[in-house]
């Protein structure tokens, strides 16, 4: 599971590179990973002090630091 985990945090963070900030949608869209699997990636990343979250709304936006 942590092979899977870190595999999609690195897809994760390639896409937030190359496409800048995104929501939790627009990165499943991007990346085509479950949404599951997407959460435990922001985790991952985000443990590391990799990504920003904010909220604009209701909407949560992910961004690279």
């Amino acid at each position: 599971m942590s092979d899977l985990v870190g595999s999609a945090a690195g897809v994760l963070w390639n896409s937030l590179n190359t496409g800048g900030e995104m929501s939790v949608t627009q990165l499943a869209k991007t990346t085509e990973l479950d949404s599951k699997t997407i959460q435990r990636a922001i985790g991952w990343l985000a443990k590391e002090d990799k990504l920003t979250i904010a909220l604009k709304g209701r909407t949560e936006i992910v961004a690279l630091k």
